[in-house]
């Protein structure tokens, strides 16, 4: 499928970065480039005047814009917000609207190439070469879990251009499913909406579209691709195979209707890049079973056993050193405030934890 983008290659921002694509053996990029750059200042334009505009016009009573750290925070949410909704309708319309992609076998799943699948692996490095950008000039605020995460995602669509994996590109998008909801859920706390039903039922969503989309669905592509990747540095395609391809296609000079155009003499790929890969993908499962694992854990404690009832003497209720949570005066027997812990409700599945109030999940 061609390459949807409204704005063609421009042809000096292209041969600019030739030399680097040649020494990295990434043909591709040179096509995508205008793509990287626009997204990344499209961005960076959201994060320094879109965001603070608006936000400070819509919410000028929460929106912290003298506080460096809390107007990072407020203004990275909104542009991760933007980037989600825009990534994911265009990664789910590529992988149903791209023919050339849906008939792809195992040599072209590694080797070939779309324009489709090359405009969302632009789009998403334009999105993390800003997000590696933004961290690391905020690394007190964001830390080394986001770090470690923009590294990760960064090295795996950068070397797609080589092409190598483009097939998967829209396919690994799609983490971002729950991204939105979990933005939704951060900005729910800082707009005095916490607890309320509507964090309630995006809440549930978060943790579904977390759970079906970052974990199984994330994990099983995981696995599909690790198998490609484990023919692939033992076999690359064979001439026999070469011939047919470019045979199969109308006009084998045009790299939007032959999926092999940029790889007339493959190699098996080198177990470095492999690697890569393959540490890229282990990092970002991790940290998303890591995160999900904090979610449950800060929902399963609120379904802990409750506690025997504690007996304190009337008037002196609540005068404890600690305070017992999730619990409520009763009344009083003998002269005696009996506390006992409150009735579950359907709120106590509502995600709350550090990472998430702190912005801290990507």
């Amino acid at each position: 499928m061609r390459d949807p983008f409204p704005i063609p290659p421009i042809p000096a921002l292209s041969r600019a970065v030739e030399p680097l694509a040649e020494l990295l053996a990434m043909p591709t990029l040179p096509l995508h480039i205008h793509e990287v750059v626009g997204a990344a200042l499209l961005y960076t334009a959201i994060q320094t005047v879109v965001s603070p505009v608006l936000s400070n016009w819509l919410f000028p009573q929460f929106y912290p814009r003298h506080h460096r750290a809390k107007k990072a925070n407020w203004d990275t949410h909104v542009v991760s917000l933007v980037q989600s909704l825009l990534i994911n309708a265009l990664a789910l319309w590529v992988m149903f609207a791209d023919e050339e992609r849906k008939a792809m076998d195992y040599e072209q799943r590694v080797w070939g190439y779309t324009g489709a699948c090359g405009l969302i692996q632009a789009l998403a490095a334009g999105y993390f070469v800003w997000d590696l950008g933004i961290t690391l000039l905020n690394l007190d605020i964001f830390g080394l879990g986001l770090l470690a995460h923009a590294i990760s995602a960064l090295a795996v669509y950068t070397f797609g251009f080589r092409p190598y994996l483009n097939y998967y590109s829209p396919i690994f998008i799609l983490y971002e499913l729950s991204t939105p909801f979990l933005n939704i859920h951060w900005f729910f706390d800082k707009l005095n909406m916490t607890g309320t039903k509507p964090q309630l039922y995006n809440g549930i969503a978060l943790l579904v579209t977390f759970f079906l989309c970052r974990l199984v669905w994330g994990t099983y592509q995981s696995a599909v691709v690790y198998v490609d990747m484990w023919h692939s540095i033992h076999r690359a395609p064979s001439a026999e195979y070469l011939d047919a391809a470019f045979a199969a296609v109308s006009d084998p000079t045009d790299p939007d209707a032959n999926p092999m155009f940029f790889s007339r003499n493959p190699t098996t790929v080198p177990v470095w890049l492999t690697g890569i890969y393959l540490a890229s993908n282990l990092t970002l499962n991790s940290l998303n079973w890591f995160w999900f694992f904090k979610m449950i854990k800060a929902v399963s404690k609120r379904f802990e056993p409750p506690k025997a009832a504690v007996a304190v003497p009337a008037g002196k209720a609540g005068a404890a050193e600690k305070p017992i949570k999730a619990t409520a005066v009763e009344g009083t027997a003998d002269g005696v405030a009996v506390q006992r812990r409150r009735a579950h409700s359907i709120e106590d599945v509502v995600p709350d934890t550090e990472e998430l109030r702190e912005g801290t999940i990507q």
